[in-house]
């Protein structure tokens, strides 16, 4: 069932923190044909454009890993435009791979498209059985728009199409700016600056007491790469097997990490976001994949690359 080393992928999004970590364990892996285009190269919201790239190339794999993100407070003022481009990518790309012929497709999800009160840990059969987390309630109506379109191109044109749903993620090349980020370098970028300013004192959003559960995105590539060469189902399969922390303890750890000795106020009247967000890894693990980064090193690293690219 594993794919053959030759084969052309096409890494949508490879630019990304995502997008840069899938390249680096597929060439861990040996493939020897990978392909990226950035956002000048290639707009994938232009169905034309995309389609004229997906049939000049024809690759033998598709990674969608291109996506609109952002915060709780972009998802909270940005519902319409977190829906709208982000179902104009995957539209693009998963309908044009069918147009291309036999092809392989790997749609990343999201965490954020289970129930806001799912039983926790969340497993796969979670899915649709109840309300989303309003905060970010467009982009996780996209993302299971997505699901289901892998779904419906397998069912009525028998397309080898499938979707991986990874837990939180942090790690190299992520976001910093204050708008974009999620809560790892936010809090990586807030406690710097902090510390490098001689603030007495920082403040964060909401109570500190959600808990998250947190996987560093190398692992969660090495994981799609395994799940190229090993899954080919209709049903969507969780990434998880990361660390579950509070907010508050995730808080403690970071400022330790940059030594900021400052105080810390917490903004109660700032919405947390879901209470618990713990994805269930049980079919990925019986399939014989564990990840190996361990959380504390990779903090580390997440800090080193802020200190590299950014400070």
């Amino acid at each position: 069932m594993s794919l053959p080393r030759d084969s052309k992928i096409f890494i949508a999004g490879h630019q990304g923190m995502v997008g840069r970590a899938l390249w680096s364990a597929l060439e861990a892996g040996e493939f020897s044909q990978l392909i990226g285009r950035s956002h000048a190269e290639l707009d994938l919201r232009d169905a034309a454009a995309t389609d004229a790239f997906l049939q000049e190339e024809k690759p033998d794999v598709i990674l969608i890993a291109a996506a609109k993100v952002g915060g709780i407070e972009a998802n909270r003022t940005q519902p319409a435009d977190f829906l709208f481009d982000n179902l104009q990518i995957q539209t693009n790309l998963i309908h044009g791979a069918h147009q291309i012929g036999p092809c392989k497709l790997l749609f990343l999800g999201s965490a954020c498209i289970f129930p806001r009160l799912a039983e926790q840990p969340m497993c796969e059969d979670s899915l649709f059985t109840g309300p989303l987390e309003p905060t970010n309630e467009g982009y996780a109506m996209a993302k299971l728009a997505g699901l289901k379109m892998c779904q419906a191109y397998r069912q009525q044109h028998d397309c080898d199409f499938i979707t991986a749903i990874p837990t939180n993620l942090y790690g190299r090349h992520d976001h910093y700016d204050p708008d974009r980020s999620h809560v790892i370098p936010a809090l990586i970028a807030k406690y710097h600056q902090a510390k490098v300013n001689g603030e007495s004192s920082v403040t964060n959003w909401g109570t500190g007491s959600p808990q998250r559960e947190f996987l560093n995105v190398d692992d969660a590539a090495d994981a799609c790469v395994f799940l190229l060469d090993n899954y080919s189902d209709a049903e969507p399969i969780n990434i998880a097997g990361g660390k579950e922390i509070s907010i508050r303890e995730l808080n403690d750890k970071i400022a330790t990490l940059t030594g900021y000795e400052g105080t810390v106020e917490w903004d109660t009247e700032k919405p947390d976001g879901m209470p618990r967000k713990l994805l269930d890894g049980t079919r990925l693990g019986a399939m014989g994949w564990t990840p190996k980064i361990n959380f504390d090193a990779g903090l580390q690293q997440a800090y080193e690359d802020y200190l590299e690219r950014v400070a």
